[in-house]
């Protein structure tokens, strides 16, 4: 059996014209010092090049035996045949032979392996290169070579080559430390190699647009790249890049349609044109298209195909590679046209059961049901809103025609809405300018609103946006007549009318507001909007001169913002600047300039859009009183010229200009407090139950804490309060400005 391997699969073939040499590559095989090296990645990338030009280089590390395998291989008799010839054509006296019909498991595990094991002993260095071991997957082929794997004498190294992502001994001799790897990532082209070797096949450099294209469209994958700068060599038109680059992109299609798509089962093939519909690939959608054997096959083909590329951010999901996603696009397009539909709806209601919007409504659109995509967004963007992600909301707008989303005056107030959450108010009315010129203000959006109210809403809310506190006032309180309690747009309507009260010195019906703002956005799960009303009540009670209180709401605004990931919105910069306020009433300068910068970091999107000046005001009043408490006058002076410019652009600076003229007045000095001691948090949400009818069992039950623990915060609270019983600490609170 030995003597009838042919002669042409014990070496290299002859390279390909324009070679380009890797040496990043070279050097990486050359460094390798583990017994077993694997060089995987798909049909076309180069591994047969790269080992071809390895082994023939002077930087090979003593004799190189060379193997190619294909289909006929796969026998353990066949494949030793094979490499027993490989060892011998470059080591003649190597003394095992293998007869035909002598292969047995045991006669391997027995005589065979030992004896190879012991020839190939202290012989010198050499490397046996196995190229194409894909095609091996015979049970007892595949063990038989990981056994002689797992037992390499010293000095003896044998390099896979092979298209397949590979199994085996593989992850014990990585365990072992025993392996040296490359893959497709590492095979691929940079940019620079790319640029040099299409500039070797054009015979120049090509222009940067084209060369960019190239290298997009084929993602360095070496078989594409020669293709298309083949094709582009061979035009006769040099203006015509366009076509000739969609020639190149046939031709790589064809090309993978003979190495990639031919060589699959049916069954294999059927689930890749199904879910070619899929921007990636994972077990739920596509078992949801393709059936319930969906997870195997794409398990089965990312190993065995390996232009499924795992995505890095998403465990156990793939994308297609560009080449194979227009192959697959093209070939479902012409055969089943219909079922293209067909699945993109299918796969739209399958992401809108697992409320992924964005990948619902992008299949709903594609699939050419609008009506159904707009029926998603409605659904599900309030919740999205409130949580603060309106970026996300205006990008599932993004995915409709711009047509649609004008003629639904539903779909008009969301983008409002969205626009108003990420702190641009102008982008808002002009949705908003829309939605008076459609006749449905009867329609239902949101929950518990009309179109016609929920327009009134966001109006008010983009007037406190853009500092037009007047108008903002007599919008707000209409809107607030219009909407329902306990939802969120009563929420947004007390807010914005508190803001407006706020501004214009109103603490105390602006608190009311507020407290009003802050029940229903608890009951409706709006997060902006309690954030947000939690941090104006800080504002306003430090205003009115009530510290502790002003702490207290500064804590729970600053616990609702980490709660729904919001320390970075704008909505949070009311709790920071509050806090600060404090701080520098308290001589902590240091941490007063940490938090202030907390409020810039906050405050950072609406000063991209110009939104907000009362707040940037009222940030720049606090930045000038850190500045005047250090003594630096000339950065109180700067933050103060900053406040004015922000307050000129109020439609009513109100308040603002109280406090622009106490700057400079007032030194920050240490409280020496003489009432009572500060309360934890914790202490300050029990003092409040004690207002009301609870019990002290109660109120533990209403927090999730146990009895013990508030009968222990209570006495803390009446120690500190100077109080003997409940009544006494609940009035003490009240004089001190805790309640």
């Amino acid at each position: 059996m030995t003597s009838s391997v042919p002669i042409f699969k014990l070496r290299p073939a002859d390279q390909p014209p324009h070679l380009l040499t890797r040496p990043r590559l070279l050097r990486r095989l050359d460094a390798s010092t583990e017994p077993v090296v694997v060089v995987s990645a798909p049909a076309g990338a180069g591994k047969t090049v790269l080992l071809t030009e390895w082994s023939r280089s002077l930087g090979t590390r003593g004799a190189c035996a060379w193997l190619s395998l294909d289909a006929h291989d796969n026998a353990p008799g066949r494949l030793w045949a094979g490499i027993l010839r490989a060892l011998q054509y470059v080591r003649p006296e190597l003394p095992v032979r293998l007869d035909s019909g002598e292969w047995t498991l045991d006669a391997w595990l027995e005589e065979l392996l030992p004896s190879l094991v012991a020839g190939l002993d202290g012989q010198g260095p050499l490397t046996l290169i196995l190229d194409g071991v894909e095609s091996i997957t015979d049970v007892d082929a595949v063990r038989s070579l990981s056994d002689f794997l797992a037992r390499l004498p010293q000095g003896f190294r044998v390099i896979l080559s092979t298209r397949h992502v590979p199994g085996g001994p593989v992850p014990t001799l990585r365990a072992r430390g025993a392996i040296a790897e490359l893959d497709q990532h590492d095979l691929a082209f940079t940019p620079e190699e790319a640029q040099v070797l299409l500039t070797d096949l054009l015979g120049s450099a090509p222009a940067p647009d084209t060369s960019s294209a190239l290298y997009e469209a084929t993602e360095g994958w070496a078989a594409a790249l020669c293709i298309m700068g083949r094709t582009l060599a061979l035009s006769t038109d040099d203006a015509d890049t366009v076509a000739d680059l969609a020639r190149g992109r046939r031709a790589v299609t064809e090309y993978v349609a003979t190495e990639v798509l031919c060589r699959l089962t049916t069954e294999q093939r059927r689930f890749l044109l199904r879910t070619s519909v899929l921007d990636e690939l994972s077990a739920g959608p596509c078992q949801a298209l393709a059936g319930h054997r969906a997870g195997v096959l794409l398990r089965e083909l990312a190993r065995t195909v390996q232009l499924l590329v795992p995505v890095a951010t998403v465990p156990s999901a793939y994308r297609r590679h560009r080449a194979l996603s227009a192959l697959l696009c093209d070939l479902l397009g012409s055969e089943q046209p219909e079922t293209a539909v067909s699945l993109h709806r299918s796969a739209a209601r399958w992401y809108s059961r697992q409320g992924e919007t964005a990948a619902a409504v992008r299949h709903w659109v594609r699939g050419g049901d609008e009506a159904a995509a707009a029926a998603s967004i409605l659904h599900d963007w309030e919740q999205a809103v409130s949580a603060g992600r309106g970026r996300e909301v205006a990008q599932w707008l993004e995915l409709l025609p711009l047509r649609t989303v004008a003629a639904d005056a539903r779909l008009c107030v969301v983008a409002a809405m969205a626009a108003l959450s990420g702190g641009a108010p102008e982008t808002a009315r002009r949705w908003l300018d829309v939605v008076r010129l459609r006749d449905s203000g009867a329609e239902a959006v949101g929950e518990g609103s009309t179109v016609s109210d929920a327009a009134a809403v966001a109006q008010a809310v983009a007037c406190w946006l853009q500092g037009e506190v007047l108008t903002g006032d007599r919008l707000a309180e209409s809107a607030v007549a219009g909407t329902v309690p306990l939802t969120s747009w009563r929420a947004l309507a007390c807010t914005a009318r508190g803001t407006a009260l706020l501004w214009t010195s109103g603490y105390g019906e602006a608190e009311a507001l507020l407290a009003e703002a802050t029940r229903d956005a608890h009951a409706a799960g709006h997060s902006l909007a309690l954030v947000r009303a939690l941090g104006l009540r800080a504002v306003c009670a430090l205003l009115a001169g009530r510290h502790e209180r002003a702490r207290m709401l500064s804590d729970q605004a600053h616990e609702a913002a980490a709660t729904a990931s919001l320390e970075r919105h704008f909505v949070a910069a009311p709790a920071y600047i509050g806090r600060a306020g404090l701080l520098l009433d308290e001589g902590r300068a240091d941490e007063a300039e940490g938090t202030l910068a907390d409020a810039e970091a906050a405050l950072a999107d609406s000063s991209r859009t110009g939104s907000e000046p009362q707040m940037h005001a009222l940030y720049h009043v606090t930045r000038a009183r850190l500045a005047s408490a250090r003594h630096d006058a000339a950065a109180a002076r700067e933050a103060c010229e900053a406040a004015e410019r922000a307050a000129d652009r109020c439609e009513s600076p109100g308040v603002l200009t109280t406090l622009l003229g106490r700057v400079g007045e007032d030194s920050v000095v240490p409280l020496v407090e003489s009432g009572p001691q500060a309360l934890s948090l914790g202490e300050r949400r029990v003092l409040g139950a004690l207002c009301g009818p609870l019990t002290l069992r109660e109120i533990a039950s209403e927090f999730y804490v146990s009895h013990n623990t508030v009968k222990t915060q209570v006495r803390a609270i009446f120690r500190k309060l100077g109080a003997h019983d409940r009544s006494t600490a609940v009035a003490r609170a009240r004089e001190c400005g805790m309640l």
